[in-house]
């Protein structure tokens, strides 16, 4: 009992010197309201990307009405969001690597969307788009407010309106609300 208290405090002022490390993948970093690395900011919203795009390309097949509206807005959103990345990693203001493809953990998301169809994919696409905005604001939030890079932060803080609109229009979509117009 007597070490205890002292093994939980250094726990607990260990911790966000190696939340930083274990990076943002993990979800640490969210809990714990750290601003993400510039590498895994930029690692993070381009695989976000590249789900919304995806999952969105096959909502617009498999999709209802609604979801078919909602995936072509994601589709077009992200797929802005992307080459801006891309020009900015391009054009030399960051020097990150950008991924090819999707992580394991988003490539098995897209693989389940893939197995489902009527009201189970409908079900499934309308969670995972809720939850990816909700993660998707986050990171943007805590990057605004704490990204370490000048160029970046800014981009950040512009795309943010956009992202907080695209978590109301997943909400509404859950909802089974007819999805709002900016």
């Amino acid at each position: 009992m007597k070490y205890l208290a002292p093994c939980l405090a250094v726990i607990l002022l260990a911790t966000p010197a190696m939340a930083q490390s274990i990076g943002e993948k993990t979800g640490v970093n969210s809990t714990l309201g750290i601003t993400p690395a510039t590498d895994d900011f930029v690692k993070q919203v381009a695989i976000s990307d590249m789900f919304e795009i995806q999952s969105s390309q096959l909502a617009q097949e498999r999709g209802n009405a609604a979801e078919k509206t909602f995936a072509a807005a994601m589709i077009k959103d992200h797929e802005k969001t992307s080459n801006e990345l891309k020009s900015m990693v391009s054009g030399g203001d960051l020097k990150v690597a950008l991924p090819t493809q999707l992580d394991s953990t988003h490539q098995s998301k897209i693989d389940k969307l893939k197995s489902l169809k009527g009201g189970d994919f409908s079900s499934r696409y309308q969670i995972q788009q809720v939850s990816g905005h909700k993660d998707a604001v986050s990171l943007f939030e805590r990057y605004a407010k704490g990204g370490d890079h000048p160029k970046l932060k800014e981009w950040t803080e512009k795309m943010l309106p956009t992202l907080r609109h695209h978590l109301q229009m997943a909400q509404e979509l859950a909802a089974g609300n007819t999805v709002g117009k900016r």
